[in-house]
């Protein structure tokens, strides 16, 4: 399962983008995703990469170094209907933070892509509770 309801946490209050990526990172670590090493590598990419994908989605993830701290493949989302600054034109109301193994991360962006193509999509995992939005993200291919 790439996305576990334990980690989808939504109606989050805004938060700096930092702030966020690190939380995504401490989960990561915790639940034997990563190491400790790949928050900063989320951090890292950041810097020289926003992560924003469009209607109001990022998708914080490692740089390309990185790889060697990822453990197994995993997803955290975290939702924010009041939207938080990301850097980007608007603010992001979905950030899906990546964690994955070899080529896993194409099937990941993949189903990402389809889930959010447009800000309909958005809004509808807005209206989701966690189980709800597992369920799409492990839903049919």
């Amino acid at each position: 399962m790439i996305l576990e309801t334990k980690n989808i946490f939504i109606n989050q209050a805004s938060s700096e983008k930092e702030d966020v990526i690190r939380k995504i990172g401490d989960i990561f670590a915790s639940q034997g995703y990563t190491n400790e090493y790949y928050t900063q590598a989320m951090l890292d990419k950041e810097k020289v990469f926003n992560t924003y994908i469009g209607n109001e989605v990022a998708i914080p993830h490692g740089i390309e170094e990185a790889k060697k701290h990822i453990l197994k493949t995993g997803l955290v989302m975290m939702t924010f209907p009041d939207g938080l600054d990301w850097g980007a034109p608007e603010k992001v109301k979905v950030v899906i933070g990546i964690a994955a193994v070899g080529d896993e991360h194409l099937d990941v962006l993949q189903k990402i892509a389809m889930t959010f193509c447009d800000k309909a999509g958005v809004e509808k995992v807005l209206t989701m509770n966690e189980q709800e939005i597992s369920q799409l993200f492990e839903g049919e291919e």
